[in-house]
């Protein structure tokens, strides 16, 4: 991989302000490509990421949906309370709730298997734009375009997962389609739970503090990674052995002061720096409402369902905590990006840089069409929006979502590898089954046909045009008046007659041919056949969307560059990134200003006796009888609990280590500030904030609290 700059098709891309302030800390960084001269930072570049491996980013995992790292050489991870959640979900039973009263395992034997987790360890990663854009040539339409690449990225994938060694492969875009890169994982599937604080602890503040500060969560758990008697990767299995983790992270309780330089390492998931103001537009006034409603209504039927049923509370836990997340994500990215006016500063930016393509008759010719052409794109993108959203959150619905799987693969697999949908070919079929299996952990079959009537009505009600053929086999003939107990009657129907309500016959339907899956008649498939013929419409529609717009955006960078300079990072991908901060408070609004940093008294102030804000009475006591062992911080004269700095995060960075200049943890990362949801689409340094559980909070709970002291003789602590 070349080093030191980010290239584009042969092209040095400069660094692109797009019309707004920069600061010093924004960037997430790939691990080779990381600044110079970071006052602070004491370690060396090649300290962080080495591509034959022993840089501290060896430490650095995905875990589920966040960030991991390895704290032991015993392939201990340190992670979010919330990144474990679903683990301990599914560990817990009314009879025996961890999530009410925490879990901590003391031996190795008592450790919990963590179903539908996997971790992933960076091995390298290459440039391979030349052989993924050879796929395609100029004269292919936009559809084939995006088929073309869809199919050589999942080739290239299956070539590089080798089940012997455990290691995957994953090719990720750059900049909008500008570049493609390989990356080389070692896939752990064996994660078990080792500790977890009960919520009282672990989601303090519930959903009134979400990403609010000043925040008192203590919002960590500890996992480790499992594998084979021989060292490799492998299913769960008793005889399996903790991972010999060669690169783990130290601890510290040291402490640290206001200014001081921090890092993180962690999988960022996606922003959008670089978008223009279409992109804008559209998430702010369509898609971002759009989820909002959907979430909303959402958590009210799980909410609903599980009120007075303790089962039901726990199975859906991790959904409506999920939901709840992104339904005040979204609505805070709303309010910033109005707030902020990014949209109309995106627009005058535009006329800008239309003005200097004007100038020049050469770069008017080659680039003066691209902006016109991306608005074009998005204008027509946007009819059928309503339907086409509300026919992708049809998979909501479990046995939905398994009936649409079913029937495509039964089609799929009667055509070679070759030829299929690049998601099924061959290699990615048992991770399909896995995930079928698995959810059937948190399924109930009268809540999952509530979320297909809620879907299906809310499309009924579109105008006449907009209903998929699928919608009008059920209410064509009908009163709008009469389209809830018309829809209501069909779905009560499939979930009578279909054998995908119980998982052993859901999974035997999965193995089925297309002609045994058809002799079944089952109506539940026979109604996924329909509604895959409309995916199949919506697919090509967003197969010419997506094609046109990777081939836009890459000439929208290189025009950029002819107007810019500097140095360009690219986007966030789910790729590992390095990004770097100063620990400070911040001043939300006028006449406010934030710490930057909280302490064990704010617990206690903020202690209602009620969830979300029920300190456990041990803690009380301990905070009372000021037994805080070794963890003060010598200015608060107390335990601190979480603290500021602005590093540059986003979601998928949950559970990321934040570490001082000598790479030691001195917090996990677990959220962003309120004031700062806009920071896919723009960093601010006066707001942008990473929210961080103190590792001095950690020690003190584990050791105080929960008296986890063969956990604590596994760490490495300074």
């Amino acid at each position: 991989m070349k080093r030191g700059t980010f290239f584009l098709s042969g092209t040095i891309i400069l660094f692109i302000t797009l019309g707004l302030q920069t600061f010093a800390d924004e960037g997430m960084f790939l691990p080779d490509n990381i600044p110079g001269d970071l006052k602070g930072f004491q370690l060396s570049s090649e300290d962080i990421y080495k591509p034959g491996g022993g840089g501290l980013s060896d430490a650095v995992i995905i875990i589920s949906g966040g960030t991991g790292s390895f704290v032991s050489p015993n392939g201990l991870v340190l992670t979010n309370h919330h990144v474990a959640y679903g683990a301990i979900q599914r560990n817990s039973t009314p009879e025996d709730n961890f999530l009410e009263n925490g879990f901590y395992a003391g031996s190795y034997q008592k450790e919990l298997p963590a179903p539908g987790y996997n971790a992933y360890i960076t091995l390298n990663f290459i440039d391979i734009t030349d052989r993924v854009l050879a796929a395609v040539h100029d004269k292919v339409s936009p559809a084939e375009r995006s088929e073309a690449i869809s199919k050589i990225i999942a080739q290239i994938e299956k070539e590089h997962e080798n089940l012997v060694e455990g290691t995957v492969g994953r090719v990720v875009s750059m900049l909008d389609g500008s570049a493609y890169y390989l990356f080389t994982y070692m896939k752990f599937k064996d994660i078990r739970l080792v500790y977890a604080p009960p919520s009282s602890i672990g989601n303090y503040g519930g959903d009134i503090d979400n990403w609010m500060w000043p925040r008192h969560t203590g919002d960590f758990s500890f996992m480790r990674v499992y594998t084979g008697p021989d060292g490799i990767p492998a299913e769960y299995s008793p005889e399996n052995i903790p991972f010999n983790s060669k690169t783990y992270l130290t601890i510290s309780k040291q402490g640290f002061e206001r200014g001081d330089f921090a890092f993180l390492l962690g999988y960022p998931g996606m922003t959008m720096r670089y978008r223009t103001s279409c992109s804008v537009d559209w998430n702010q006034n369509r898609s971002l409402p759009f989820r909002i409603k959907i979430f909303s209504n959402l958590i009210d039927v799980l909410e609903a369902e599980s009120k007075n049923n303790a089962e039901l509370a726990i199975k859906f836990s991790s959904k409506i905590r999920g939901l709840n997340n992104a339904l005040k994500n979204n609505q805070g990215m709303i309010e910033g990006l109005k707030k902020s006016n990014l949209l109309a500063r995106k627009k005058q930016m535009e006329k800008e840089f239309t003005r200097f393509l004007n100038k020049d008759r050469n770069l008017k010719r080659e680039y003066g069409d691209v902006l016109p052409s991306m608005d074009k794109l998005y204008r027509e993108h946007a009819i059928g929006f309503e339907t086409d959203s509300y026919l992708n959150y049809l998979r909501f619905a479990s046995t939905l979502s398994n009936a649409i799987t079913i029937q495509k693969w039964s089609e799929e697999k009667e055509k070679p590898d070759a030829e299929r949908e690049p998601g099924y070919l061959d290699f990615k079929i048992p991770q399909k089954r896995k995930y079928m299996e698995l959810g059937f952990q948190d399924y109930h079959a009268p809540t999952d046909a509530k979320a297909l009537k809620y879907f299906l009505v809310k499309m009924a009600n579109l105008p006449d045009d907009q209903h998929p053929e699928f919608l009008r086999d059920i209410i064509e003939g009908r009163n709008i008046t009469d389209y809830e107990k018309t829809i209501g009657d069909f779905i009560e129907a499939l979930y009578a007659n279909t054998g995908l309500v119980k998982k052993e016959e859901c999974m035997k339907m999965f193995d089925l041919s297309l002609a045994e899956l058809d002799a079944l008649a089952d109506p539940f498939i026979e109604f996924a056949k329909k509604v895959n013929a409309a995916f199949k419409i919506n697919k090509k529609k967003n197969d010419e969307f997506n094609g046109t717009i990777t081939v836009l955006r890459p000439r929208y960078f290189k025009a950029l560059a002819e107007w810019k300079g500097g140095d360009m990072y690219p986007d966030a991908n789910r790729t590992i990134r390095f990004t770097h901060g100063t620990i400070k408070g911040y001043f939300p609004r006028d006449g406010v200003y934030y710490k930057h940093i909280t302490s064990l008294r704010g617990v206690i102030e903020k202690n209602t006796g009620e969830e979300p804000f029920d300190v456990p009475e041990k803690l009380v006591d301990l905070h009372a009888k000021r037994d805080f062992g070794g963890y003060v911080d010598k200015k608060l004269r107390d335990v601190p609990v979480a603290f500021l700095a602005t590093t540059d995060i986003t979601g998928g960075n949950s559970g990321s280590p934040v570490m001082n200049g000598k790479g030691e943890i001195i917090g996990c990362a677990f959220d962003s500030d309120y004031e700062s949801m806009t920071s896919d689409w723009q960093f601010n340094d006066r707001l942008t904030r990473t929210i961080s559980v103190d590792s001095r909070y950690i020690l003190f709970v584990l050791d105080k609290f929960s008296d986890a002291k063969q956990l604590l003789k596994e760490l490495t602590i300074k």
